[in-house]
């Protein structure tokens, strides 16, 4: 099977509230994106094996739950370190640096990433983040459009401060 040049994988558990932004974002998009240019991958979090997902790609958007402000941000991601010596939940930019390590220079990569307010097990998803998943969700659907050397250069476009940080 080949891969399809661009990747969506989002991380979260739907059962810990605001966890589930990544995850509910992913759905969302997975209606609306081309299946023949856009693999959508979802997990509870990132794991050195995910790295072999990243091969073949001319764009790679991580997606995932924030604490911090704003509402939602995008921004290009550099390849760090991991900083474990486990393998138990790496940094989109660890996976990054774990790509580096085993295949070379990664493709191009950014994390869409959406604030959340409660992050308790059991709980819904907030208001304030039902909030910010709407904004989040518009702002991927436009990046989305058009073939993928479209998206890629619409990202570098779009995209704020690089960041090491996942």
């Amino acid at each position: 099977m080949t891969a399809k040049p661009v990747l969506l994988l989002a991380c979260g558990n739907p059962s810990r509230g605001d966890d589930a932004l990544g995850p509910l974002l992913l759905e969302a998009l997975a209606e609306h994106a081309d299946p023949d240019l856009v693999e959508c991958i979802v997990d509870f979090q990132l794991q050195i094996e995910h790295s072999l997902d990243l091969q073949d790609r001319q764009l790679v958007i991580f997606i995932d739950a924030s604490v911090r402000e704003p509402s939602f941000e995008f921004t290009m991601l550099t390849p760090e370190p991991a900083l474990s010596h486990t393998t138990h939940a790496l940094s989109p930019a660890a996976l990054l640096g774990v790509y580096r390590s085993l295949h070379g220079e990664p493709p191009p990569a950014y994390l869409l990433s959406i604030r959340g307010h409660s992050f308790e097990l059991g709980e819904a998803l907030s208001p304030a983040a039902q909030a910010n998943l709407a904004q989040a969700t518009r702002f991927a659907l436009d990046l989305l459009q058009g073939a993928p050397t479209e998206m890629a250069a619409c990202a570098a476009k779009l995209a704020v401060t690089p960041s090491a940080n996942g």
